[in-house]
């Protein structure tokens, strides 16, 4: 099984690089969707805060790659050539893949800050920071469980300041590219 990671900033284009992703046939596991499960079985309401102290707390209690464990098990019911893994955090949670699985590929998407804090406010998901600090705070969160770390582990490295169809053609030639490697 081929498995694609993808890590960014938060709003720097990895919920794009998905859709694109679906759309070309590939299935795509949410990382964020193990946290999202794991808030609502607590009764909290989805929000940047809850989610960051889940996030937290299944680090501290099961290790920096905790939602790469949790992760894994859905990966492996997938009967797919192919797999993208939308939402890596961490480099704990990169080892754990490339070891997991031989054919790991992990791509970094790129944005400003200025660029994500727009998307920000247009996206209006429950768990987004809509204003700069609330921005900054999270970067820092995500940035202490080893994100910058893990961008820098990637293959390759996609920018993503420009349109979304500029983003899209730069996307599907990169994963077209990937999945000829095999």
């Amino acid at each position: 099984m081929q498995v694609i990671g993808v890590v960014g900033l938060p709003a720097s284009g990895k919920g794009e690089f998905s859709r694109i992703a679906k759309g070309m046939g590939i299935p795509v596991v949410v990382m964020g969707d193990v946290v999202r499960k794991e808030v609502s079985e607590a009764g909290l309401k989805q929000n940047d805060k809850n989610m960051g102290e889940m996030s937290r707390c299944l680090r501290q209690g099961f290790g920096m790659d905790a939602l790469a464990q949790l992760t894994i098990p859905i990966i492996e019911t997938l009967k797919s050539k192919v797999v993208l893994i939308d939402g890596i955090r961490g480099d704990a949670e990169v080892n754990t893949f490339s070891h997991k699985f031989k054919d790991f590929h992990l791509i970094a998407v790129e944005s400003s800050f200025e660029t994500r804090l727009k998307r920000l406010s247009e996206r209006g998901r429950s768990d987004d920071q809509i204003d700069k600090e609330g921005l900054k705070n999270r970067d820092e969160r995500e940035t202490g469980w080893g994100l910058l770390n893990a961008m820098s582990m990637a293959d390759y490295v996609l920018e993503n300041e420009g349109t979304i169809e500029k983003f899209e053609h730069s996307v599907r030639k990169l994963l077209e590219d990937i999945r000829k490697q095999k």
